[in-house]
């Protein structure tokens, strides 16, 4: 486990796509392809943030797409060994800073609405439901749409950080 002290948080790039692949399946069980993965590492309208543990190897990552003004984030993942120790909350602040600086006002996602333990998460983490879409995952479950303000280090009008 790691100590809550050593947690940094990093922006990933496509060197870290072996690590991401090797998360995507512990954690996610395969979410993504490699293709989706190398584009999510390399376009600049996406932002990955990762955390590593002291001896290196990725334990989470948080990724999403900047669409105008919006942080719309693609996925959250943490190696089961380190869950329920903040890192997945830690992971997620560094990448909604990351958008708050880049000019996001907000922050959206879709979580199974069967998926208590996330739907918990993201509750801590601010977000709040806005809406449902019924029948969105393959299994049949609904996806509830979340959504949270940003507090924004960027004056958007004159697009200066502060």
């Amino acid at each position: 486990m790691v100590g809550e002290a050593a947690i940094t948080s990093r922006k990933l790039g496509v060197d870290d796509l072996p690590a991401c692949l090797q998360l995507d399946r512990l954690a996610l069980k395969g979410l993504w392809t490699r293709e989706q993965w190398e584009r999510e590492l390399s376009d600049e309208s996406r932002v990955v943030m990762g955390v590593d543990a002291e001896g290196g190897a990725l334990i989470a990552f948080a990724s999403a797409w900047l669409v105008v003004d919006e942080l719309q984030i693609t996925a959250v993942a943490v190696d089961p060994i380190h869950q329920r120790c903040g890192i997945g909350a830690r992971v997620l602040q560094a990448l909604i800073k990351q958008g708050a600086a880049r000019g996001a006002l907000s922050a959206s996602l879709e979580v199974a609405s069967m998926n208590a333990a996330a739907r918990g998460f993201y509750a801590h983490c601010g977000f709040f439901t806005t809406g449902r879409r019924a029948g969105y995952y393959a299994n049949g479950d609904d996806a509830l749409l979340l959504s949270r303000t940003l507090e924004t280090g960027r004056d958007t009008r004159t697009d200066q950080t502060e």
